[in-house]
């Protein structure tokens, strides 16, 4: 199918679609999202798809309900006008941090928006580092899930940090952080939660080599940066000379960055998964996950 391939570019990573179709070698396609008075989104796709391998770029992320909305009728317009097949491309995939039910009452948001997905006309889901690692559970469609590691560790090499200590921030995070720390040769240590008693406040306690060192906090998103900014405290409060973080997604809900620099975290990375409508604010530096997305769309396009 790769003759026929082309990226279809959704409004919110046109950008970042054009250079993957030019690293893929295939046909870029552009299409219009706009809105009819009473909010409800109108999509065109602008090009003949017919018969084609068709890649849709798009991240779900804020506003992450009318990027999913415009993801899944792109998705259905190309059905229509003949698309011989549709993989979703998700730099980030909003709601997969609801993967299970907790408590009864609670929906299981990742394993409906995957059927919506689906019942779309969507064949295989592409997605940079979800933040539950159960997501392709929520999938029934071929789902290909991309690392960020690459990307992130060669703006870490860059920074050139001495005595570096890779830190997880929580558990969850320790199999993203035991990676970098094999990639960067660096020992590992994990912020631990604890609480003495029932009614005490949870405390947080770094446990590896931290004292004196360069301490790099790994973890996937920043949302309301709370969890980073939580480990960066615990850890400078147990002798780190200094710390950094890189973080996957950029969510960043106003205020999120600047609790992170104010919990002392001195170099903070990213990639550009997340779009910003404006420029990142200074400190944050961007690195691009298109190398990573694209050799992925190349290596199905194969299949």
């Amino acid at each position: 199918m790769n003759a026929a391939a082309a990226v279809l570019a959704c409004e919110a990573q046109a950008a970042s679609a054009r250079r993957i179709a030019k690293a893929c070698g295939f046909a870029f396609v552009p299409s219009k999202v706009a809105a009819f008075a009473d909010g409800e989104i109108r999509v065109r796709i602008e090009d003949d798809v017919d018969g084609r391998d068709l890649y849709l770029v798009q991240p779900t992320s804020p506003p992450v309900n009318e990027r999913l909305v415009a993801l899944l009728l792109l998705a259905d317009a190309a059905r229509g006008a003949g698309a011989a097949r549709l993989t979703a491309v998700m730099p980030y995939f909003g709601y997969s941090r609801q993967d299970q039910r907790k408590q009864p009452g609670e929906a299981r948001s990742a394993q409906l928006a995957a059927r919506m997905l689906e019942c779309a006309g969507v064949d295989r889901a592409v997605v940079l580092e979800p933040h539950s690692q159960a997501l392709e559970n929520a999938f029934r469609i071929p789902f290909t899930q991309v690392e960020a590691d690459e990307a992130a560790l060669g703006l870490v090499r860059k920074w050139r940090l001495r005595d570096l200590t890779v830190v997880s921030p929580d558990a969850g995070g320790l199999k993203r952080a035991q990676r970098y720390a094999a990639a960067l040769g660096a020992p590992l240590a994990v912020v631990a939660k604890s609480r003495p008693h029932a009614d005490a406040t949870v405390a947080l306690a770094p446990l590896g080599e931290v004292r004196g060192r360069q301490c790099l906090i790994v973890d996937d998103m920043a949302s309301t940066g709370g969890t980073i900014a939580g480990a960066a405290q615990a850890l400078a409060a147990a002798g780190a000379a200094a710390v950094h973080a890189f973080f996957v997604h950029a969510v960043m809900a106003p205020g999120a960055f600047e609790r992170i620099k104010k919990a002392g975290v001195r170099l903070i990375g990213s990639t550009d998964s997340v779009p910003r409508a404006g420029k990142a604010p200074r400190g944050l530096e961007i690195v691009s996950a298109d190398a990573l997305l694209s050799r992925a769309v190349r290596s199905l396009s194969r299949t």
